[in-house]
């Protein structure tokens, strides 16, 4: 088997053995263009790699756990997290790692290298999967470009890599990867051209930045961007960016530096070398017979070849690329403060505002087209936010996930999930009203004459009832969560009598957290330090707001509900108590958008109601057996007792008031971070997800146990006891 060959070295039939990208590399490399010298490690050696270790059973058993039909977005980066987390903690074999890192110092001792993808299929005149697998700058030492490079090979499972190859329907089982070691050159210019505008076949585009090239591929600097005429290579138009930074080499990889102030005014390309990028894109089109995507870096005034792949968007396009919208869920550490800043500075303050702003409205004064047209404003205020909460709120959520992928490459945990044990610091606004709640069974515990009171209706106990009054005012009434539900307190107080008749579970994880903070923040020094600090900063940020946004969007819900409530009334048909929560429920803001492709949220229906197994997403660890509890509508976690096992489509935030009562949490939602999976390991639950259709399978009364650790539900007797909902 051949694992390494060098560029020079590769023969025309070897395509598929060193991927797209190795291959068009070795082609410019024979036909004399400025190449940094590189050599591809083969398909072969991935493939003893996956073999050899076994890995390659456990990838198609990650991935068999649900048919594509039946999973989720968030299901697919808890799959490719495990996947990853199999490759960092899996060393390379004995000959194949002796045979990569001959070929390694032989070429690349004392250099810094640049470790990329080149799986086959990759860069072709049909499909492209520019910017889904792993890339690597500035990686240096053997180690250190072995360990990146059985990341850029599991990248090959990344959640928008799996997503595109189902859309290319292309077989995951033959799937495999071939990656380049480059040697970087430092460029003082780079940029990307493309022989021909995919709006205009007339025109070709050429974009530069200063810098690295990682920079303006990723989005973290805006580039000047050059129309020229594709046939004279004459400039059409110049649009020039706001030059501030460029992405440069540093100890700790790369940097953004500032940019000097005398090349801020100064465009990074003068028209000389405009000509040259445009020249060098001309002769790889007459080479590979295509009008080409070149990448590119100038140092010097010497122009090097990156890469070059074909522009699929001219090549028949007969799928519906949606890489654009894959790449849109990842969001790069800039981009996740800058979004945080404006989300907790700005975003947050106003939706709070506005929702304050709608409860002193006294509806009853309205006259009855002032209350039609109110409901109307709501509903349109409610639309507004919608959207902010899918622009804004969703993708920073990316920050934990950011994260915990840093956690993982440094630390190399055993339990892949383990750096969420980092991000709870208690600030989230619903384990808070928990806190109220837990406090007011904890006043109540052991006073017999008070919980009498309470169960006979009676809550006139003057400590209690402040107690009551300034959870409602709070946070809400648990069901209907309005300021103006205090005909409903019975629901609370039922909670809290049910709190009270249990023992106070005392989950305290602050020594713990501390302990592998430090384990963290001792892999790095100097600078790295520091940003491993901003990036767990802005991993914690992104998971409180996980789930308060949720909490803010359903009291702005609560403020429409209650004008409807109001025309409702009006008209006679009011509802109040379980009708009017189940109203509430009504009002969606979680669920996956229209456009996503080739997946679905509708149950399964394949599974009988004779199953005694069911298999869903590991989402919190821990076994626990008790009767379960199916919960269809928020009124029915009112029939909720304590270690009852929770079963739902979905816990929203504003339920999770439930979950201090539960042994176990089953979910057909999918993922480590939805709200439910994050509030059952805060209180040290064990918790699957992703059971399609786990409300049809499992009834109320079933007893069941949840094992948090293997994502395996067993149901121990099915019962044909009617349903309560």
């Amino acid at each position: 088997m051949n694992f390494t060959i060098p560029l020079i070295q590769i023969g025309e039939g070897e395509k598929q053995l060193v991927g797209g990208k190795a291959y068009a590399l070795a082609v410019l490399t024979k036909k004399e263009m400025n190449v940094p010298a590189a050599i591809a490690v083969t398909t072969d050696a991935y493939d003893a790699y996956v073999a050899q270790t076994g890995l390659r059973t456990k990838i198609m058993m990650e991935l068999n756990r649900k048919t594509y039909d039946d999973i989720r977005w968030e299901e697919l980066w808890d799959t490719s997290l495990r996947i990853r987390n199999m490759f960092l903690n899996t060393p390379l074999p004995k000959e194949l790692k002796d045979t990569i890192e001959e070929s390694v110092e032989a070429y690349f001792t004392g250099k810094s290298v640049v470790v990329r993808s080149s799986a086959p299929g990759e860069d072709t005149s049909e499909t492209s999967f520019a910017g889904l697998h792993a890339s690597y700058v500035n990686v240096s030492g053997t180690d250190s470009i072995l360990q990146h490079m059985k990341l850029v090979w599991a990248s090959l499972w990344s959640d928008a890599s799996l997503l595109y190859r189902t859309e290319l329907g292309l077989d995951e089982s033959r799937s495999s990867m071939a990656v380049v070691v480059q040697e970087i050159i430092s460029g003082d210019v780079s940029g990307i051209g493309f022989g021909q505008n995919p709006n205009d076949p007339a025109q070709c585009v050429i974009e530069a930045v200063y810098g690295l090239n990682q920079g303006l591929v990723d989005g973290t600097l805006e580039p000047d961007r050059w129309i020229l005429d594709r046939a004279k290579g004459d400039i059409i138009s110049h649009t020039p960016a706001v030059r501030s930074h460029r992405l440069e080499i540093s100890e700790a990889g790369t940097l953004l530096a500032s940019l000097p102030l005398q090349l801020q005014s100064r465009p990074p390309l003068t028209q000389e070398r405009i000509q040259n990028v445009y020249g060098l894109v001309m002769k790889a089109e007459d080479i590979f017979g295509l009008p080409q995507d070149v990448e590119w870096t100038m140092k010097d005034g010497i122009i090097h070849v990156l890469q070059s792949r074909p522009i699929t968007t001219l090549a028949g396009e007969k799928k519906d690329d949606k890489r654009g919208w894959y790449l849109s869920l990842k969001r790069s550490f800039e981009n996740l403060k800058t979004m945080r800043q404006r989300i907790e500075d700005e975003l947050i303050p106003a939706l709070k505002k506005e929702t304050e702003g709608l409860s002193k409205t006294d509806l009853s004064l309205l006259s009855d087209k002032e209350i039609e047209d109110e409901v109307a404003r709501r509903r349109e205020i409610f639309e507004k936010w919608k959207k902010i909460y899918w622009d804004y709120f969703i993708p920073f959520a990316h920050g934990m996930r950011l994260f915990g992928t840093v956690y993982n490459d440094t630390v190399h945990p055993e339990d892949p999930y383990e750096f969420l044990s980092l991000l709870s610091t208690g600030d989230m606004v619903s384990l808070q009203r928990n806190d109220i709640l837990q406090a007011m069974a904890s006043h109540v515990r052991g006073n017999d004459s008070l919980m009498h009171d309470l169960k006979e209706g009676n809550f006139s106990n003057p400590s209690f009832r402040s107690m009551l009054e300034q959870f409602i005012s709070s946070h809400g009434d648990l069901l209907c969560r309005s300021r103006h539900c205090a005909e409903e307190t019975p629901s609370i107080v039922h909670m809290v009598l049910e709190m009270a008749s249990m023992s106070v579970k005392a989950i305290s994880r602050k020594e713990e957290l501390h302990e592998r903070e430090e384990i963290f923040l001792a892999q790095f020094q100097g600078q790295k330090k520091e940003d491993a600090k901003a990036m767990l900063d802005i991993g914690r940020a992104s998971y409180s707001m996980r789930d308060n946004d949720n909490i803010y969007m359903g009291r702005l819900k609560a403020r429409v509900l209650e004008a409807e409530e109001e025309v409702s009334r009006r008209s006679g048909t009011a509802e109040r108590g379980p009708a009017s929560a189940r109203r509430f429920d009504s009002l969606s803001i979680g669920a996956d958008r229209s456009q996503s492709p080739a997946l679905s949220d509708d149950a399964d229906p394949g599974f009988g109601l004779q199953a005694r197994q069911i298999t869903g997403q590991p989402a919190g660890p821990g076994i626990a057996t008790g009767t379960a509890r199916v919960i269809r509508a928020a009124a029915d976690l009112m029939h909720f007792r304590k270690g009852e096992v929770l079963v739902c489509d979905s816990i929203d935030p504003n339920m999770t008031f439930v979950v201090p009562l539960a042994s176990a949490v089953v979910e057909r939602r999918g993922g480590m971070l939805i709200h439910g999976a994050i509030i059952a390991r805060e209180y040290g639950l064990p918790c699957v997800t992703g059971i399609s259709g786990a409300a049809e399978v499992i009834h109320t009364g079933d007893r069941v146990t949840v094992d948090g650790y293997l994502g395996i539900v067993i149901i121990e007797n099915v019962t044909n006891a009617i349903r309560e909902c």
